[in-house]
């Protein structure tokens, strides 16, 4: 029976060694083609040229504007409000109508107040009379004292003579002195009866004065009083007030009315201005003065800022513009516009056109267009101020270069693309 030949020990080492190093190539390999593999550059996203917007980077002047929409409003708009109580009997004139301002636009009744006129009339033809009446007795009562004032005057006069003739022949021994001392005594007498007529006289006509203006003032109460309701008789004729156009009438037929409520506006169309509605990022530039420009779609117009509200609603800011071009044809109030106002002038800056995103003095990343045009790079852009159409590069982006300003949310989680 043949014996198993004992296998060489040199023979199984040398196997060993094989797949050792069998095993050693190949983990090089794996490891290399991992690295190979790691180092590669992702494959760049495909995009359609014709599905993107780009911009190139220039530098010089950049005008900064901001832009919002707006309507033209008059400058001088009157609400004619109701003066009385009253019932809408009839409105006469439509919105839209130019109007005069005796034009009557809408018409009211109020029976109590034709009656409250019809008394008011009354009492004060009764107050002019009574006072003419009581005129006409305190000037009788005056002629009385004026009347006896002369009389007194009279008699002071003559006693006066009387005694002056008693003194001469008292002193000629013609006539007792008695007799010239009754006739002294009666003329002083007199004297002080003057004096007192005359303050009589004084007193009797300052009391008529008194009494008149007392009268007086009654009477100019009821004719205020009936002015009053002469007056609110008239308003129940609401007129326009000024020349213009009836823009709004907010009340109808039948309708009660109180004083203070508004019946009718009314509109002078040949002053206009405008108010934008510009967005409150961009407000806190705008200031009164600047140079604005407002299209009417029919036109541009030159304007200036003349007001800036300080509260911000619903995330814009009113800005009042004062036109001071000529008006196109077709501008009207309420008439729905674009506005466009100067902020400044930037010398010698880098700016390219606003992109989908991106504001100011943020860090953005665009798509900078590199090689022969036909690929493009994610890139961080400082931006710095901006215009309507344009924006400052801070950095980032030099002159000529070319982005993409197109929205990039397609394309995120990549860095490259192929412009096709």
């Amino acid at each position: 029976m043949p014996m198993d030949k004992a296998r060489d020990p040199s023979v199984k080492r040398k196997k060993k060694i094989r797949r050792i190093a069998l095993g050693v190539v190949g983990a090089v390999a794996i490891l290399a083609i991992s690295v190979a593999i790691y180092s590669l550059e992702p494959a760049a996203y495909p995009v359609e040229r014709e599905a993107i917007w780009t911009g190139t980077v220039e530098r010089g002047e950049m005008v900064r504007r901001v832009r919002g929409p707006g309507t033209l409003v008059p400058e001088d708009v009157r609400w004619i409000p109701a003066r009385t109580n009253g019932r809408v009997e009839e409105i006469l004139t439509k919105p839209g109508v130019t109007v005069t301002a005796d034009t009557v636009i809408v018409e009211l009744a109020n029976p109590e107040l034709e009656q409250e006129l019809e008394d008011a009339q009354l009492a004060l033809s009764s107050a002019r009379a009574d006072y003419e009446n009581l005129r006409a007795q305190l000037d009788s009562t005056l002629l009385e004292r004026e009347a006896r004032l002369t009389q007194v005057r009279a008699d002071k006069d003559s006693a006066r003579l009387q005694a002056d003739a008693d003194s001469e022949l008292a002193e000629e021994g013609l006539i007792p002195d008695i007799n010239y001392k009754r006739s002294q005594l009666q003329a002083d007498q007199l004297d002080e009866q003057v004096a007192i007529e005359n303050q009589r006289y004084d007193k009797a006509r300052t009391s008529i004065s008194a009494q008149l203006a007392a009268r007086r003032a009654q009477v100019q109460q009821q004719e205020a009083l009936y002015n009053l309701r002469r007056s609110q008789m008239e308003s129940l004729q609401v007129k326009a007030g000024i020349s213009g156009v009836l823009q709004e009438v907010p009340v109808e037929v039948g309708q009660q009315v109180t004083p203070g409520e508004p019946l009718a506006r009314v509109a002078r169309p040949d002053t206009l201005m405008a108010e934008l509605q510009i967005p409150e990022t961009q407000a806190k530039d705008v200031t009164i003065g600047q140079t604005a420009f407002i299209d009417t779609r029919n036109g541009i117009i030159d304007g200036q800022v003349i007001r800036v509200d300080p509260a911000v609603q619903n995330g814009y800011v009113q800005v009042d513009v004062d036109l001071t071009g000529e008006l196109p044809r077709g501008a009207r109030p309420d008439l729905s516009v674009d506005g466009t106002i100067q902020i400044e002038r930037l010398e010698d800056v880098l700016y390219v056109d606003r992109p989908a995103y991106g504001e100011t003095g943020s860090t953005v990343q665009l798509f900078k267009v590199v090689g022969e045009g036909d690929r493009a790079v994610r890139v961080d852009v400082g931006l710095g101020r901006s215009s309507v159409n344009t924006i400052e590069v801070v950095s980032g982006l030099e002159e000529g270069d070319v982005v993409i300003l197109s929205d990039p949310s397609a394309w995120d989680g990549h860095d490259r693309l192929k412009l096709k």
